[in-house]
């Protein structure tokens, strides 16, 4: 078949065509970038936290009374909350991961004062029950000591003798996550502590911190009076007990508050809550486009149909078999799209650059735009296909019928 006569057919309607194939060009670009976003939010949503999330449960208590003594209240809510029926492990601790809240501070492998040399770590405030109530992996060393636990009552600045740090922690401060047991970190002030143990893995407070898996155990029991505590209960136990252990704290103790007991589930969903509305958002957005696309190019091809129905016809009449005219509108469709297509696929990559470049997002694959470019060719063939085989139907006597 002949491109040439398809193209002379076409530019007769050169608005339509035009129209047709900037509109195949930006919601290639738009759409491509949009999957791309949408991959990258599902994969961010989708990481391992690393602690044993679906089970864990975190819990505020805060003293109010002149007559409230913390120390006491620490240890009669962790006896209480461990002799739980249910319960693994409970700890202090002084945050949540993937909350979007926590503390950080510098770590180094030397000692030194200069702020370029600070590796950041996202520290956890626990004591010798941190590890199992996270539930993370000791992969190295030996956990904390009950003896080791500090309990400070008033603010200070001393470095805590011994850390817990995750294996990408380890491997920030001495170049590898092997041998990292016995090694001194230091603080900005010189301070140094012992690392005794090394976690396989775990994310820290803020799920936007591309050090987010830089993690540090500090043991150490805050002097209050806000007080958190990580309790990790057995699997299909953690509903059950969050309205039982509330109510148990809530009775043993009235010097105090418990403002919250919720699940870890609460605020992994509330921090990844615009990651997945822009999910949603975009998706619904790209099935618009698709759609609107399709139509466009279902109208394009109807109005064709309707406007050559003699030229059909005499073609018929000459000869040309049904699937000679089908042929004829699909190559006609497959060279519009392929037009837009090349428009689309530079426009993809520039507006790629632009988020790139004004919301630091990372720049495009390649392979989505060919993907989409595979997905616009059979969306824009599928789309002309009725249209065309319509057309085919045209029987030979309708080039006399206006004669």
């Amino acid at each position: 078949m002949e491109i040439r006569p398809i193209l002379s057919a076409m530019m007769r309607n050169k608005t339509g065509a035009i129209l047709v194939a900037l509109q195949i060009a930006i919601t290639l670009a738009v759409v491509t970038n949009a999957v791309f976003i949408i991959d990258q939010r599902l994969e961010k949503m989708a990481r391992d936290p690393g602690v044993d999330s679906p089970n864990l449960i975190f819990i505020q208590s805060i003293g109010y009374r002149p007559d409230y003594n913390h120390r006491n209240t620490i240890a009669e809510d962790l006896e209480l909350l461990r002799a739980e029926a249910g319960v693994v492990a409970a700890s202090p601790v002084s945050g949540v991961p993937l909350s979007g809240g926590g503390s950080s501070t510098g770590y180094r492998a030397k000692p030194g004062t200069d702020e370029a040399g600070n590796i950041p770590g996202n520290y956890y405030e626990v004591d010798e029950h941190g590890v199992a109530a996270f539930g993370v992996k000791l992969v190295a060393g030996r956990n904390f000591t009950p003896e080791i636990i500090q309990k400070p009552d008033q603010p200070t600045s001393e470095m805590v003798p011994e850390l817990i740090i995750t294996r990408a922690m380890a491997k920030e401060l001495f170049g590898t996550d092997d041998n990292a047991v016995g090694k001194p970190v230091y603080d900005s002030l010189g301070q140094n502590a012992t690392v005794v143990g090394v976690i396989e893995g775990m994310l820290g407070a803020w799920p936007n911190w591309d050090k987010l898996p830089q993690v540090v155990f500090h043991p150490l029991v805050d002097r209050g009076p806000n007080m958190r505590y990580v309790v990790r209960a057995e699997p299909g136990q953690r509903d059950r007990l969050i309205p039982l252990l509330e109510k148990k704290l809530i009775d043993a103790n009235d010097t105090r508050v418990i403002t919250w007991v919720r699940p870890h589930d609460y605020f992994t969903a509330r921090s990844y809550s615009d990651d997945r509305s822009m999910a949603t958002l975009l998706g619904v957005l790209t099935v618009l486009l698709v759609t609107t696309t399709a139509l466009g190019i279902v109208g394009l091809a109807s109005y064709t149909v309707n406007a050559r129905v003699k030229q059909i016809g005499t073609r018929r009449a000459m000869g040309a078999r049904r699937v000679d005219i089908l042929r004829y509108f699909m190559v006609e469709n497959w060279l519009l799209t392929t037009a837009g297509l090349v428009i689309g696929c530079v426009l993809a990559f520039v507006v790629s650059y632009w988020l790139s470049t004004a919301f630091e997002l990372p720049k495009l694959n390649p392979l989505y735009v060919l993907s989409g470019v595979a997905l616009m060719w059979v969306i824009g063939q599928m789309a002309v296909f009725v249209p065309a085989r319509r057309a085919s139907a045209v029987p030979p006597a309708i080039a006399t019928r206006t004669v």
